[in-house]
């Protein structure tokens, strides 16, 4: 459906102003439904999938009721589990940024509660939490419940399907019946339409259909990839794929470092997304990926929550998520706005019967393939020079060149011999080193024998290693550390992009406060220690050499 602009919803002017710095453009369908009537005050039942953008749709009309002066609880938010109440809680503060000193506590279960009560006494517009946590803090009384004017219960059948029927209960009988209530929830059953029929107020009913889980005009596929080989197979993917816009996603934040120092180190144009990104550096980031200047972007689901940006053609989950709904919604970020997009994951191990959960979930098959050799990304990226190259003679875009070109003809080259080396510059600038991985030899679904485990050794001779640490490897003493703020990523990428070594050279990096220990494969070492002399990190010297312990 059409919707109108947020400026016709009849939000205030801060909110106007978060929203256009978050980049949203039009509200989603449960969006422009249910903010004029929850503006107005009414009861509502929001009927929507997960990522539709429910979030938004009660956290702006909630906004928009709060009294800044007054500092006490003016709304809660109920949600089934912590990680919900968090993300809810930092939306809430994203959509509040131009309401200066709008406070919103988050609370639940799992952790100390003295810091809870520490938050609340400090004074709380709003509070986000689990019902049983914010049941137990009105009970102790560090929740006073007389000034709450709206209460939310998010994802409503999720909670009680967990259990939370009686807290739920308690809660909304604790609090002022002249309160407004609304309901949002996927599904309505008895359990739900029971809740509402006790606490609702004659409320509207607000249903957005889902007509399919996934966009039909996404082609899903999914490569068998093993954890050490994943940079290189989405190397291959981002060399292979002509997307104007790609976004990676991964489960964690550390994961979404590693990947993008390693795609960095590589030469790609990438940024990251997670939740230590302060905001101001998200509206950085998403501005420079709007514009293209950042192509590709690594993002966590909770950071690319909001993300409003219609040319992704290039969706990869490089870890698969753990939630079908999860898989739904960073799929959908492609093949909007009329446009074909493309989805790709990485699998492996048990993770092939996760894939078989989506594709039940989803109602549509995820085809397996084959991952892409060598010789076909430099093929694909030798058709694209050549087209280029086609495009720029049948513009005639060469004119100013001629007279170099007469000038290597007359010191005898060949026009063959002047297109041949030109090409081979052009080949060595655009293309990389590309790194063998064991998938090369692997067709989808192979089966692969079980590895014999080694015997163990005693206790006392087993050493804490990493990954690469075997006796082919010799430690090497490198004179950058945490105070330098070098991260693995950038090392690892300078030694192979200096040094020249093959894939696996390098070994494990362990980072210390004023230097840093890297295996390096023994027939190598003096190699790379050579390679680095002169070599300067961020405008600085350094030492590399061997560990001398």
């Amino acid at each position: 459906m059409d919707t109108p602009p947020f400026s016709e919803l009849g939000l205030p002017e801060p909110l106007l102003a978060a929203i256009e710095s978050l980049g949203f453009e039009r509200p989603s369908p449960i969006q422009a439904l249910a903010i004029p009537p929850a503006l107005h005050g009414e009861d509502l039942i929001g009927l929507s999938q997960t990522g539709s953008g429910k979030t938004a749709a009660f956290s702006l009309p909630l906004l928009a009721g709060i009294d800044l002066e007054d500092r006490f609880p003016q709304a809660i938010v109920l949600c089934p589990t912590r990680e919900l109440a968090n993300q809810v809680c930092e939306d809430v503060h994203r959509y509040a940024s131009h309401m200066k000193g709008l406070r919103a506590v988050p609370v639940y279960g799992g952790a100390p509660i003295d810091r809870q009560f520490r938050a609340l006494r400090q004074g709380a517009h709003v509070v986000v939490g689990t019902p049983g946590r914010v049941l137990d803090h009105l009970k102790r009384r560090s929740l006073d419940p007389s000034g709450i004017r709206m209460v939310v219960l998010d994802e409503a059948d999720r909670m009680l399907d967990m259990g939370f029927r009686e807290e739920m209960e308690d809660l909304l009988g604790q609090l002022p019946e002249d309160r407004q209530t609304l309901f949002f929830s996927a599904t309505m059953n008895r359990a739900v339409s029971t809740l509402i029929e006790r606490f609702g107020r004659e409320p509207r009913t607000i249903q957005v259909e889902q007509k399919s889980k996934t966009v039909s005009s996404i082609d899903q596929c999914c490569y068998e990839v093993r954890q050490r080989s994943k940079v290189e197979v989405l190397s291959r993917l981002l060399d292979m794929d002509e997307a104007r816009l790609s976004i990676v996603f991964c489960n964690t934040k550390r994961s979404v470092d590693e990947a993008t120092e390693a795609l960095l180190a590589r030469g790609y144009a990438v940024d990251r997304l997670h939740g230590d990104i302060t905001q101001q550096m998200r509206e950085r980031v998403l501005k420079r990926f709007r514009e293209g200047t950042v192509e590709v972007l690594v993002a966590t689901d909770v950071a690319a929550r909001g993300l409003d940006v219609d040319e992704i053609d290039l969706v990869i989950n490089y870890d698969l998520p753990q939630d079908p709904e999860d898989y739904v919604h960073r799929v959908g970020r492609t093949g909007r706005a009329g446009r074909s997009g493309r989805a790709v994951s990485f699998v492996f191990g048990r993770e092939l019967h996760r894939l078989e959960m989506i594709e039940r979930y989803t109602k549509q098959s995820i085809r397996r393939e084959r991952v892409p050799s060598q010789e076909l990304v430099e093929g694909r990226v030798a058709d694209r020079l050549f087209e280029e190259i086609k495009e720029r003679l049948d513009e005639k875009r060469f004119d100013s060149y001629e007279e170099q070109f007469d000038r290597l003809l007359e010191q005898g080259y060949t026009p063959t011999d002047v297109v041949g080396a030109l090409l081979t510059m052009l080949r060595d600038e655009s293309g990389r080193e590309f790194r063998e991985v064991p998938e090369d030899n692997e067709e989808p679904g192979q089966r692969r024998p079980r590895r014999e485990r080694p015997p163990r050794e005693p206790r006392e001779r087993r050493e804490r290693s990493g990954p690469h640490d075997n006796a082919d490897m010799t430690p090497l003493f490198l004179s950058l550390g945490k105070q330098s703020g070098v991260k693995v990523g950038e090392i690892i990428g300078m030694l192979y992009n200096e040094s020249g070594v093959p894939q696996g050279a390098i070994g494990h990096v362990k980072i210390l406060f004023k230097h840093s220990r890297v295996d390096v494969k023994k027939e190598f070492a003096e190699q790379v220690i050579s390679a680095m002399k002169g070599v300067k990190f961020r405008g600085k010297p350094f030492i590399l050499d061997h560990d001398r312990g």
